[in-house]
């Protein structure tokens, strides 16, 4: 049944294969469940109520996924986002986490919307490759700087902005130990290399007396009343906010345009003309992954590139997906460890992340100045404005304006000018 299903000898594959490919997605990105709620209780939110929703987020995303979509690729809260969500959003700018979470939903919407629409698309083909690699890379950055700054590596200073902080503390020392450990277990291919380094961090910090140990091992879930249907459509309604979720959109926009494409083409699934076939359900599925998730408790939910790994063990259909849904709703019991785990164990998984998402700019043409210079300035302004929306803001324009100037109008796209001209709008007004 299952393999008729969902094709699978069509797509070459069996049972067998797909389930072995689900757990080793799922080993790969694990580390969400627990670095998830680390975050958003910055914003203040309940971290046994996030912990749950980011596991029902993950589950239901991922089955949709599989079931509608029959891709092998899995989602949970994205990394980057979540970031934003708690500490731009909410610690900078000063709006409540229920305003943020209403954001999230308008943009997951939003992304529905256009996804059924062949709005999604255009826009996603008429951005420039060079600004797309550039917000990967400018979040990566802007989660970097997160996770030095919670390892206690990186700490704030009146003249210099940043410096260096007590680097001979313990847990600076065990957020480093953590990264290393993380780096080597993924060089020889160990699946969940990321979930195993955290998991040491907090045990060793535990021992020396760090941190406390957790209640237990497995309990029944906390509940997820503090966070479910918590969101403020009404305040995220008012005009200040239009910038808000103009990020959480575009953002979400190139990230899985980015993943769908990079690990179907992995798979062997892009047709003759390198196209996504059954795209407008993938994207469906994806967008409606995000108002899911909105409204249960956590930030956007996207589909996720380490899904590429449970390809590279033999996934090719939804069937992969599916079974990473289920393991998100067995991982449930798990409240007690996810709860107990330190800002300074999920640390190296931040950056370790930070690290993979770094390497889009490998991507650029650096033979093009028109290309590689508003592309940086994204991806740094991103890090050092702590904010993704201003980065996005200033890349873009920078694009625009270069291009002109160079006498190459014709490559900036309608798209960026729009986007372009909002964003000088958005910075002239305050």
């Amino acid at each position: 049944m299952l393999a008729k299903f969902f094709g699978l000898e069509q797509l070459g594959t069996t049972v067998r294969t797909e389930v072995l490919a689900g757990i080793t997605t799922f080993l790969t990105m694990a580390y969400i469940i627990i670095v998830n709620p680390d975050i958003l209780s910055v914003a203040g939110m309940d971290k046994g109520a996030v912990f749950v929703a980011t596991c029902l987020a993950a589950a239901s995303a991922s089955l949709i996924m599989g079931l509608y979509a029959n891709y092998p690729i899995a989602l949970a809260p994205g990394m980057g986002l979540n970031a934003y969500f708690s500490f731009v959003v909410v610690k900078t700018l000063g709006y409540p986490w229920e305003v943020a979470l209403g954001a999230v939903f308008l943009s997951g919407v939003i992304c529905v919307v256009l996804s059924a629409l062949p709005v999604r698309r255009w826009i996603i083909d008429s951005i420039p490759r060079s600004q797309k690699m550039a917000i990967s890379a400018g979040i990566g950055f802007f989660l970097g700087l997160i996770a030095l700054k919670s390892a206690g590596i990186v700490v704030a200073h009146p003249a210099t902005l940043v410096t260096s902080g007590d680097l001979s503390a313990w847990p600076s020392l065990l957020a480093a130990g953590g990264f290393l450990l993380m780096i080597a277990l993924d060089y020889r291919k160990i699946p969940g290399a990321i979930i195993v380094g955290v998991l040491a961090v907090a045990a060793s910090g535990m021992i020396l007396g760090l941190s406390p140990a957790p209640s237990g091992i497995v309990d029944a879930p906390p509940s997820l009343e503090p966070t479910f249907l918590q969101l403020d459509l009404s305040k995220a309604l008012e005009l200040g906010l239009i910038a808000i979720v103009f990020t959480f959109v575009m953002v979400d926009l190139f990230d899985t345009a980015g993943t769908l494409v990079g690990v179907t083409h992995r798979a062997g699934l892009l047709d003759k003309n390198g196209n996504l076939p059954r795209l407008k359900r993938a994207l469906i599925a994806d967008s409606s992954a995000t108002v899911i998730g909105a409204l249960l408790g956590t930030s956007s939910t996207t589909s996720y590139i380490e899904s590429a790994a449970g390809v590279k063990a033999g996934g090719r259909s939804g069937l992969t997906a599916c079974v990473v849904g289920v393991l998100f709703l067995l991982a449930l019991v798990f409240a007690p460890i996810a709860t107990a785990i330190p800002s300074y164990a999920t640390a190296p998984a931040i950056l370790f992340v930070a690290c993979m998402m770094g390497g889009a700019l490998a991507d650029l043409d650096w033979d093009d100045a028109t290309e590689y210079a508003p592309a940086m300035v994204t991806a740094l302004a991103m890090p050092f404005t702590f904010s993704i929306a201003t980065g996005l803001g200033l890349g873009f324009i920078t694009y625009a304006l270069v291009k002109v100037l160079s006498g190459r109008a014709r490559d900036a796209s309608a798209s960026v000018w729009v986007i372009a001209g909002l964003f000088l709008v958005k910075f002239a007004v305050g």
